[in-house]
């Protein structure tokens, strides 16, 4: 009985002195994105961000963020939630996997419904890593971006440059942290790509889970444990690489354990079966040589030469079968070549003896599977009795731990009870008021407007200027944008809701308007041109003009005919020539059966003609 109060006493004095380290607040926000909708399907991010959350939560966090296949819009929605949440934290780690790119020089994680059709496409359809250091800035002690991006992006390769001289890069740029204690990890130095790898998790991934949680282990050393890994695993291909500076001292993701009383320890046997597991999954000669030779003495060594002698049985019935089909060709060459019957004797008795060879290889293929077969029930036999003492003795250990947890917290109730007595008796009263904390983003109303305004200008719902002021127009444009977009926000108010919304449209919602005598032409008004003879008419489009004959009247004809008696009734000038009788009113022609004659008693012109003509009629 000493001996188990001494223990029970170890054992509750190492819990207080755990309390402390577990009392600081870790959150994560963990983001997977594979069913991409513009390019094929990602394999691994979902899997692997599923992985990494499990991680976390068995590493103690307290709060675990699991977020898969985000649109632009969840992606905004989960960052500004996250950013809430690490106000009050002291360890803030967000990981992503899924695909990401390079663009002058500033890197982008790309959402799932992303079409990136052009360059500057990134700009409005991407996340800048800014804006996920920017999520995680309020945390006190430590900042960690882990980035399982930069796989072999097809959206660099489709799309198109609207600069030719603009710089998309191959994986993810290189980028130094500006705030203290912040770490960014990349599953690729920069300027490389990452694999996606050829199992249900990415060599990265894979790694991450099984250094990081390490507990006491500083995370420059567990990042470098993983550079190492992935190197290996990807045949010296891939190589993560860090960013980002810490203090000097040791930083590890998992508090190290307290000390406490003496507990079971590890088998030794535990990594020869480890080893001895990979090698029944790879199951070549080569690699059961190489176990033999690490372990050459022992139960699992046993199994290893168990496994021997099955690949030679099975290289030796191949090696027969081989012998028996080279003996039929051979027997068939004879045969077809009409040899002696005594050659046809030999070879048919050589392929008989092939066959019993061949046989008896079968038969002894046969034994030693058995054997292998029996040894490896024998091993999980033995496996499964350690693994039941195992659980038996921590179940002992568990009900050990359950009666201290229940005797510390009769003594913190007796304790309690004790200090309200004396708090009664004294009639001291203490009030703790908590302050609300706010969500919001902290823009003011104008710099809100003034977003949703260059919002609805980019979707064509808006002509005017990105002022700020949410005025008619403004609202106006906000209706419009509900009408063919089939939203119903308040137009009255520029709000973070109607900037998502209006955001997450690619193109154009509303339609072109264009003035009489021009008609749209995709973003633009053009102006109309009919042909000849037509003009525009009040529908915006051409029309054949109609052409009006002009209309005789009675003060017209009495009009023509007291020109023409003055005509004829005025005395000639010397201007009659040819055809033409002229005189002050004009000139006509000379009536039928008339002629012109010299005439006139004026004096005569220069070269001796008559200076006027007369119209001498018959």
């Amino acid at each position: 009985m000493g001996a188990l109060r001494l223990l029970v006493l170890l054992l509750f004095a190492s819990l207080l002195g755990a309390a402390p380290a577990q009392a600081e607040r870790r959150v994560a926000l963990v983001i997977g994105n594979s069913a991409y909708k513009s390019v094929p399907r990602l394999a691994n991010p979902v899997n692997d961000a599923t992985l990494v959350g499990g991680m976390f939560r068995k590493a103690g966090f307290e709060l675990v963020d699991t977020k898969l296949d985000l649109s632009v819009v969840d992606m905004r929605k989960a960052l500004r939630e996250f950013g809430v949440k690490a106000r009050d934290a002291d360890v803030a780690v967000i990981y992503y996997a899924g695909h990401g790119i390079e663009l002058d020089g500033n890197n982008y994680l790309i959402p799932t419904d992303a079409a990136l059709e052009t360059d500057t496409d990134v700009l409005d359809e991407a996340f800048p890593l800014d804006r996920v250091l920017f999520a995680i800035e309020p945390a006190k002690q430590l900042r960690l971006v882990i980035l399982d991006a930069c796989r072999d992006n097809p959206f660099a390769k489709t799309m198109k440059r609207t600069v030719a001289s603009r710089a998309i890069g191959r994986g993810l740029a290189k980028i130094e942290p500006t705030s203290p204690n912040t770490m960014i990890a990349f599953a690729a130095k920069a300027g490389s790509t990452a694999s996606d790898g050829d199992s249900k998790n990415s060599p990265f991934a894979a790694s991450l889970v099984e250094r990081l949680p390490t507990p006491g282990l500083d995370l420059r050393k567990a990042f470098g444990f993983v550079r190492d890994d992935v190197l290996k695993n990807t045949g010296y291909k891939q190589e993560p690489y860090v960013y980002g500076s810490l203090g000097g001292d040791d930083v590890p993701l998992v508090a190290a354990k307290p000390i406490a009383a003496p507990g079971p320890q590890a088998s030794p046997q535990d990594a020869v079966r480890r080893d001895y597991e990979l090698a029944l999954q790879i199951g070549t000669r080569e690699v059961w040589a190489a176990f033999l030779a690490q372990y050459p003495d022992g139960f699992y060594a046993s199994l290893a030469k168990g496994q021997l002698n099955r690949i030679a049985a099975e290289e030796a019935r191949d090696a027969a079968a081989e012998k028996v089909r080279q003996a039929e060709d051979e027997k068939a060459r004879l045969a077809a070549d009409r040899a002696k019957q005594a050659e046809q004797d030999k070879a048919a008795a050589a392929a008989k003896a092939a066959e019993d060879a061949r046989l008896a290889a079968e038969k002894a293929k046969q034994i030693e599977e058995a054997k292998a077969a029996a040894a490896e029930q024998r091993r999980k036999d033995a496996e499964a009795a350690v693994a039941k003492a195992l659980a038996d003795k921590q179940a002992a250990e568990k009900a050990l731990a359950d009666k201290i947890a229940s005797d510390k917290a009769a003594g913190e109730l007796a304790t309690k009870q004790a200090a309200e007595k004396k708090l009664q008796a004294d009639g001291e009263q203490k009030v703790a008021a908590v302050a609300p904390t706010s969500s919001q983003p902290s823009l003011s109303p104008q710099e809100t407007a003034k977003l949703v305004q260059s919002e609805l200008r980019r979707v064509g719902c808006l002509s005017a200027a990105a002022d700020g002021d949410w005025n008619a127009s403004s609202q106006r444009s906000l209706s419009t944008f509900n009408k063919y977009a089939g939203t119903k926000f308040e137009a009255k108010l520029a709000s973070f809701e109607a900037l998502d919304a209006i955001k997450a449209k690619p193109g154009r919602v509303c339609p072109l308007v264009c003035e009489r005598g021009f008609r749209a032409d995709g973003d633009t008004c053009v102006k109309i041109t009919c042909r000849a003879g037509y003009r525009v008419s009040d529908n915006n489009e051409c029309e054949k003009v109609e052409e009006r004959k002009p209309v005789a009247t009675k003060d017209d004809s009495k009009k023509r005919d007291e020109q023409r008696k003055q005509v004829e009734s005025a005395p000639a000038k010397p201007q009659a020539s040819g055809q033409l009788f002229c005189n002050a009113a004009g000139c006509r022609p000379v009536r039928s059966g008339c002629r012109l004659v010299p005439g006139g008693s004026g004096p005569a012109s220069g070269d001796g003609k008559p200076r006027a003509m007369l119209e001498e009629c018959n």
